[in-house]
């Protein structure tokens, strides 16, 4: 059999890879610097790149933009996010666990700045990409739509 690239009769949907850290009982946000939704409160994580594992995603990028290190990624929600702008994400929640350092803005370019927030006082508004997923998460869904 002939090997075929389905790639280009299936619709692609990016991957974005999102962490959850609690800490003392407040979830960390970071205020975006971009172009797209700027001044959004989001959660840490990125795209994920070809190839790789999400938890490595996880870790990454939580790493990438915060200088935390998490010890292990725990699954924590998936999200199918068509929006009405014509983008359609999924999205996929791990709560990051083990968590060692202190948060440093290590993209400035991208983030104004991290911050603490109870989950029953998060801020507005929340990045259009995350607010459906993290309103899930409080809620305790392992899906949401």
């Amino acid at each position: 059999m002939e090997n075929q690239n389905i790639n280009s009769t299936r619709p692609q949907f990016p991957a974005g890879i999102n962490v959850f850290v609690i800490r003392d009982g407040k979830l960390l946000l970071g205020k975006r610097k971009s172009s797209y939704h700027d001044s959004e409160w989001g959660l840490p994580g990125g795209h994920l790149e070809h190839g790789e594992m999400m938890m490595e995603a996880a870790t990454r990028e939580l790493k990438e933009e915060t200088n935390l290190d998490a010890g292990s990624m725990t699954f924590v929600i998936a999200e199918n996010d068509p929006r009405d702008d014509g983008n359609h994400y999924v999205h996929f929640g791990f709560r990051a666990e083990d968590v060692k350092g202190e948060v440093v803005n290590t993209e400035p370019d991208k983030c104004y700045s991290w911050e603490w927030f109870t989950l029953d006082a998060l801020p507005e508004p929340l990045f259009i990409g995350h607010k459906k997923l993290i309103e899930g998460f409080v809620q305790g869904k392992l899906f949401h739509e």
